[in-house]
């Protein structure tokens, strides 16, 4: 095993850890460690709420949850002789579950989808499902299933939700000013335009006093993907990727976290695929002035992972750019995505599943997702490949009709709904 650079402790809080990460982004946060070129190590990763999910049946953790403490982020971890204008190469050696076969924490042998209620996040399809649910997903190696969802059982792609390297001051400086001026056009939208920087429950890693609160009023949240990768939510980023950042600071400053089990692209639920705390092994190395000689300079590029699960056989759904009370779009890809995912979902209501599980399935297993026309105006088309191996029954058209299914207990719903 390699050495375990960022050890955490399932019966203790983030802030209550030997080394202490941080849920923030900003050139300022010390590193937890350093690394040489060349080097592999070990780091633990908490689920993405700090434990606040449970394994039961009930989703009003979901509803709850507090959005102001995400991400747990294991790091940062600088690299010696990383300099602005270096690409930081970054494999992904290993990756999986707390080992704990059994545990009150995400990843111990479970993990968990949630829809996000409108008021607290929202999700994809935040206008047609507005209240929170959850289902929570028994991993068996590398497969899962759910009480919440019966008659399905897939095998995940594992992968870091969010990895990235810090931001330089001017690059923070232009997040927040782009960010901030797209939220001051609806400042009380719910949910809202964007998350502006948020010193409650920010996590800075060692700073304390003055250095903490000038820090905490200037850190960028980690929910959105930027240019230095972030909150990417791909769920090819798995063993065998090889992801190359920009490096904007000394050290570069690499963290992540987000861990999930398996996701569908686009993870539409928003808290998306099957969330777990876990482990991860990297190599890092460096491509010195890299990001000049590739021109990335604003994006991170990655070679996919080879350990895909091998689904031959798939259903797909199409959408268009068109509303559902039939207004037409122009070439609006998201809208078609939105159609294309909502088709999906009505179709499995016809065996039986509630539309919330069928939404939840979605957001968990490895669907694939795509922009399949984008120059025929006015409408784009998005599609949805759903495997059809993952299910323990015939979901394909035929003359004989849907099978019914017994939806189990349903998705659970949050209290107040």
């Amino acid at each position: 095993m390699p050495e375990l650079l960022f050890p955490l402790d399932s019966d203790k809080k983030f802030t209550d850890q030997v080394l202490v990460g941080h849920n923030r982004w900003h050139p300022d946060i010390p590193p937890v460690a350093t690394v040489r070129p060349g080097q592999t190590f070990r780091v633990d990763c908490r689920e993405w709420f700090d434990g606040a999910m449970r394994n039961d049946d009930s989703a009003d953790d979901v509803r709850d949850a507090p959005l102001t403490r995400v991400h747990a982020l294991s790091g940062p971890f600088a690299v010696q002789g990383a300099e602005p204008g270096d690409l930081l190469m970054v494999d992904i050696l290993d990756l999986g579950p707390i080992p704990q076969e059994t545990g009150p924490l995400a990843g111990q042998g479970w993990g968990y989808t949630g829809i996000f209620a409108k008021a607290n996040g929202g999700s994809f399809l935040t206008e047609q499902f507005p209240d929170a649910y959850k289902a929570v997903w028994d991993f068996n190696g590398r497969r899962a299933t759910s009480r919440h969802i019966p008659g399905v059982e897939f095998t995940g792609i594992a992968h870091p939700g969010l990895m990235g390297t810090a931001p330089s001051a001017s690059l923070l400086a232009k997040w927040n000013q782009r960010e901030g001026a797209l939220h001051a056009t609806d400042p009380d939208r719910v949910p809202p335009l964007a998350l502006l920087p948020e010193p409650r429950d920010a996590i800075l890693g060692s700073l304390t006093g003055a250095d903490f609160d000038r820090v905490a009023a200037e850190a960028a949240r980690t929910a959105p993907p930027r240019e230095n990768g972030g909150n990417q939510d791909i769920k090819n980023l798995t063993v065998g990727s090889r992801i190359f950042y920009p490096v904007n600071v000394p050290g570069a400053n690499l963290s992540l976290g987000d861990l999930h089990f398996s996701q569908g692209d686009g993870e539409i639920t928003f808290c998306g695929g099957i969330e777990m705390g876990g482990f991860i092994d990297l190599h890092v190395d460096l491509i010195k002035n890299g990001m000049q000689t590739y021109g990335v300079a604003e994006n991170a590029i990655f070679l996919p992972g080879d350990t895909p699960p091998q689904y031959s056989r798939w259903l797909a759904f199409s959408g268009i750019s068109v509303t559902l009370d039939g207004e037409q779009r122009y070439l609006d890809s998201q809208l078609a995505y939105q159609r294309a995912c909502l088709h999906a979902i009505d179709y499995l209501t016809r065996f039986g599943y509630q539309p919330e599980q069928a939404y939840l399935l979605l957001g968990a297993a490895p669907i694939e997702g795509r922009l399949s026309g984008v120059v025929d105006i006015p409408n784009s088309c998005a599609t949805v490949y759903l495997p059809t191996e993952i299910f323990d029954f015939d979901v394909r058209p035929s003359s004989a009709g849907p099978t019914r299914i017994d939806p189990g207990q349903g998705a659970p719903r949050s209290s107040l709904g």
